[in-house]
């Protein structure tokens, strides 16, 4: 069962940084400053996922649609998810995911 969609902020699981909620109608969902996120979500901003994992961002891919879409991986459970890049994410970290490595 999902609960009501939340705009909170949180504390960064992979950086530590105190991240602020997102303004305009949009729910934070990674850190601007490293790109991670928490498995926190079955659904934007529902919070309703019981894994609570640090997700690494392995990708950038681009909609039509959406724009500039962050892709991460879960490090417990494996699952993939993407989201939209947020205005103030780090674009210089955003360029380094696309580099080949």
């Amino acid at each position: 069962m999902s609960r009501a969609a939340e705009n909170t902020g949180f504390i960064c699981g992979h950086c530590g940084r105190q991240v602020s909620p997102q303004s305009g109608g949009s729910y934070r969902n990674h850190c601007p400053f490293c790109l991670h996120s928490r498995h926190v979500d079955l659904t934007p901003g529902d919070r309703g996922a019981d894994c609570g994992a640090v997700m690494a961002p392995i990708g950038v891919d681009h909609s039509g649609k959406k724009g500039f879409i962050l892709i991460h991986r879960c490090s417990a459970c494996g699952s993939v998810d993407r989201n939209r890049l947020a205005p103030d994410d780090d674009m210089d970290a955003v360029i380094a995911l696309q580099r080949p490595r």
